[in-house]
């Protein structure tokens, strides 16, 4: 069973991924639609963010995606035996 610590911290990376999710749909989908003097653009970067920071963190999630399994395979390596 999850411990109470377990749940908040669950809880806290759920609410900051729906945060984030609904940040990015707003910008992405809903914000090219209002005008361009409206208020709501100042809350929001300006549109070529949109695609280069998502680029930016598939590449850092590669990264470590790569490095992780370099580490494991490195680790689980079995010696040569001489015959």
């Amino acid at each position: 069973m999850a411990t109470g610590a377990d749940q908040a911290v669950g809880f806290g990376l759920v609410g900051f991924s729906l945060l984030l999710f609904t940040y990015y749909t707003i910008w992405v989908i809903v914000l090219p639609f209002v005008d361009s003097d409206h208020v709501i653009h100042s809350y929001f970067l300006q549109r070529e963010y949109s695609i280069i920071l998502p680029g930016v963190a598939a590449l850092i999630l590669l990264l470590f995606v790569g490095t992780f399994i370099g580490v494991v395979t490195w680790k689980n390596r079995k010696p040569k035996k001489d015959d």
